[in-house]
This record gives C-alpha cells, sequence and structure tokens, in this order.
C-alpha cells in the first residue's frame, strides 16, 4: 500500500506543474493536444512580434514556403515550428546560436491547418506566433518527385549554397539533396535529415537545426546570420540512416 501511495503522489506532482492551453486565435480543436505534447510544461503567450508568413492557399502541399521571423523578441534559444492537422505535427526546431532567430524554408501540407512558430526565450517563455494554410492536402503522404523517378540516389547529400551581403551581415541560402521521405507512403519507410549545423571558420557557430519529416523534399532554408563569418562557413549534418552531409560555402567576392 506504501509503494501505491508513493506512485500516485509522484504521478499528481508530476502532473500539477503543466499549464493549461491559452485560448487559440485559431480555435484549433486540436491546439490543447499539440500544445500538451510540445509547450506544456513552460509558460505560453501569443505574441505579435513572432511573424510567420505563408500563402493563405498551398498551390503545391509538398512544398509550402514559410517564414519565421522572432528577432523582435531580442534573444531566442530555440524555435519550433509545428503544424496543427498534420500527421507528423513537429516539422522542425531552430537553435539560432550567432544567427538571428529568422529563418525560411518549405515543408509538406496534409490538410489546410494553423501553422505555428513558437521562440523561447532566456525566461523560459514560448512566445507563439503563425497563420493559417489551407491547401488541397495529401503532401505528407505522397513520394516526392525523386523518390519516384530514383534520381534521389545520385544526387543525395550534394549541397548548394550562397552567402549575401544583408547590412553588416550576412545571408546564407543553402539547398541540400534528399528524398525527406515521411514514412507514410506504402513501401518507403521515414528517411530523412535530422541535424544540420553551421560553422565558420573561427569555430563560431552559427545555428543548429533539427529536421523532421515534414521538411520538403531537398530542402532550401535561408537564415540571416547575426555576424559576419570570418572566412568561409562550414555545414555539416546527418540523416536518420546515418548518411552525412558536409559542405563548405565560401563568401562571395565583390
Amino acid at each position: 500500500m506504501r509503494a501505491l501511495v508513493f506512485s500516485l503522489t509522484f504521478i499528481l506532482a508530476g502532473t500539477a506543474h503543466a499549464a493549461p492551453p491559452p485560448p487559440d486565435p485559431f480555435g484549433s480543436g486540436l491546439w490543447p493536444d499539440v500544445h500538451a505534447e510540445f509547450l506544456g510544461r513552460e509558460p505560453v503567450v501569443f505574441d505579435d512580434r513572432v511573424k510567420v508568413v505563408a500563402p493563405a492557399f498551398a498551390e503545391d502541399p509538398m512544398a509550402v514556403p514559410v517564414s519565421v521571423d522572432a528577432s523582435a523578441l531580442g534573444a531566442v534559444s530555440r524555435v519550433v515550428v509545428l503544424v496543427d492537422r498534420n500527421p507528423i505535427r513537429k516539422v522542425l526546431e531552430f537553435f539560432p546560436q550567432a544567427a538571428r532567430p529568422v529563418l525560411a524554408f518549405r515543408f509538406k501540407l496534409q490538410q489546410g491547418s494553423p501553422v505555428r512558430a513558437a521562440a523561447r526565450t532566456a525566461d523560459g517563455v514560448w512566445h507563439l506566433g503563425g497563420t493559417w494554410v489551407d491547401g488541397s492536402g495529401g503532401g505528407c503522404t505522397l513520394p516526392g518527385g525523386t523518390r519516384s523517378d530514383g534520381s534521389w540516389v545520385r544526387t543525395l547529400g550534394q549541397v548548394q549554397g550562397r552567402m549575401f551581403d544583408h547590412g553588416d551581415a550576412s545571408r546564407l541560402r543553402v539547398r541540400i539533396m534528399h528524398p525527406m521521405d515521411t514514412g507514410l507512403v506504402s513501401g518507403i519507410p521515414a528517411f530523412y535529415l535530422d541535424e544540420l549545423q553551421l560553422r565558420d571558420d573561427a569555430g563560431t557557430a552559427y545555428m543548429r537545426i533539427l529536421t523532421f519529416e515534414p521538411v520538403s523534399e531537398n530542402p532550401v532554408f535561408s537564415f540571416d546570420l547575426g555576424t559576419r563569418p570570418a572566412g568561409s562557413l562550414h555545414l555539416q549534418g546527418r540523416d536518420n540512416n546515418g548518411n552525412l552531409v558536409a559542405a563548405r560555402i565560401d563568401q562571395q567576392k565583390p
């Protein structure tokens, strides 16, 4: 009996810290589940300073462009992008480090849904922004083009990148060839990039990003670098099968 009482007390103590979800501006019936799964242990506020921009309608549900800008918050340690109605809700996690909390990329959309970005500040508060994207759907359950024609075998892990002047810093745009299979297509297991890191010649860490199945095929990312890199940038990463990504990106000569 003593062990049973201890176990029950432990469970109750563990759940007492889960905060209730704040009212959702999109009125999504799935918001309580999204909140509990990804954000429920820390304070959450909806905040217009977290800008999420995407088309109102997804012309291509397998490659929906979205940009996230949380720079108005100041220092941000982590950004999580979530899609309520996707079968795999977490799209990516972004750790800005020396980069600004700004990124753009494309993702797969299964059906019309709120698309959310949660930015965590040093005080442990999640600041949440979002937008609604409609679409014909099916983006997570269809094979990509390179998977269908088999060309992914020849291009896997190839990287194209370029740095641009952007005020007193630089902007990076990088493309990584990978099929980014969700595992939701019959006969095709999940196969996706799961981590990328970026440093310069001096060893400055600019960002770390964890990517998940809903990121689009052959993903293209854009980042704002908070300081001008020392020399070249070095991108390293891996996928969930252990294949490595490694590339050097040189600054453009004037």
